[in-house]
């Protein structure tokens, strides 16, 4: 249970109720979201909703400028939400839709590469993303709004993090110059710390990570994952070195990458991927990708993906493409970082999450209760 603050600016409260707190538990926030709404901070209509929209890339004239501006050049396309079989190697929850097996997409990584062997030179796509994991945390949704960039590459894989570094960094200076009363109403009820970046974005190799880690006196694998704690633990160090709370940590051991990522030409136990961080937590991942069918068909068979439900995308690589790589965000934890939220549902006007997904239908049936006389 946690506390909630009214603030006293609310037109739906009055004074002397705007000085108490209200413990609502997650599934009361989601079956009365239609009145959570209409506080100065969370309404939809000014405030929360606003950064949002914002960051989500909504078809408003401020996000489509900021869109135009960064992606010159590029495609923007839509991409199947219902597919065969995972699109990332990992769990996935499988359905079936008329008699056949499939899923909800993880991300349009397979269809965004085939965009690319059709000689779209560089294609983006805004739109939901869903996740099967039983991944009930702060930080995770069931379903979220993903943004993902797929490009030709000319020389090398940093040119991939040129453009992340472009976008987020135009995202930042966008929100802070044409959101300001919104992030004042919300810094009212929620104060945080304006984000700390720098224009030029700082990188570090994986491995300058895990050094930094050591220093400190963190034990990590050198050729494992990072684990939530020592990700934050190295968010403070970067920070206390070089000032940003915005940063690029890449060339990432091979093993820990999708089954699709470029191995490094000149030491195969790494690869030519990247994370992005805010704060501490990755909001994005990026990679050159595998353009030799045969050894993505080697590597698709020993993560246990049966090779039938990503044949579209095998001959596609088969009959020829370009260097090529990109990188998938999950914008609503931008917007949870950017304001130092604590809980990413907050940060979306209607969560998908586990624990929460009831709250909808309940919270259908009481509205329809309370405005059935206005239907008749």
């Amino acid at each position: 249970m946690e506390q909630t603050p009214i603030n006293e600016d609310s037109p739906s409260v009055s004074k002397k109720a705007a000085m108490k707190q209200e413990k609502l538990s997650q599934l009361r926030r989601v079956s009365y979201n239609r009145r959570q709404w209409r506080t100065s901070a969370d309404g939809p209509r000014e405030r929360w909703f606003t950064v949002q929209c914002v960051v989500t890339v909504q078809p408003s004239t401020v996000s489509r400028q900021m869109v135009n501006s960064v992606f010159e050049g590029f495609s923007e396309i839509h991409t199947p939400k219902l597919i065969a079989g995972s699109s990332e190697g990992d769990a996935a929850d499988t359905l079936y839709y008329k008699g056949q097996p499939a899923c909800l997409t993880q991300s349009p990584q397979l269809h965004k590469q085939m965009a690319i062997c059709a000689e779209f030179r560089v294609v983006f796509e805004m739109g939901p993303v869903y996740r099967g994991e039983d991944s009930n945390t702060h930080r995770h949704l069931c379903e979220f709004t993903g943004l993902d960039v797929e490009m030709e590459i000319d020389l090398h894989y940093s040119e991939v993090m040129d453009v992340v570094a472009r976008l987020f960094v135009t995202i930042f200076g966008t929100l802070n110059k044409t959101c300001q009363k919104e992030l004042e109403a919300v810094g009212r009820q929620y104060p945080f710390e304006p984000l700390k970046y720098l224009p030029k974005t700082r990188r570090l190799t994986f491995e300058e990570g895990v050094q930094m880690l050591k220093d400190a006196g963190v034990e990590v694998d050198p050729m494992g994952d990072l684990n939530t704690e020592a990700k934050r633990k190295l968010g403070q160090l970067v920070l206390d070195k070089y000032g940003t709370e915005f940063y690029i940590l890449h060339w990432y051991p091979l093993a820990i990458r999708p089954f699709y990522t470029m191995p490094c030409h000149y030491n195969s136990a790494y690869s030519n991927s990247f994370d992005v961080f805010i704060r501490g937590e990755e909001i994005i991942s990026g990679a050159q990708r595998e353009h030799r069918p045969k050894l993505l068909e080697k590597i698709a068979q020993a993560c246990g993906i049966e090779l039938k439900t990503i044949s579209t995308y095998i001959d596609a690589i088969r009959n020829g493409v370009t260097l090529h790589g990109g990188f998938g965000a999950g914008l609503e934890r931008v917007v949870m970082l950017f304001l130092m939220g604590r809980k990413l549902h907050r940060h979306r006007s209607m969560p998908a999450k586990f624990a929460i997904l009831a709250g909808y239908s309940r919270s259908a049936i009481l509205f329809l209760q309370q405005n059935l006389k206005n239907l008749v």
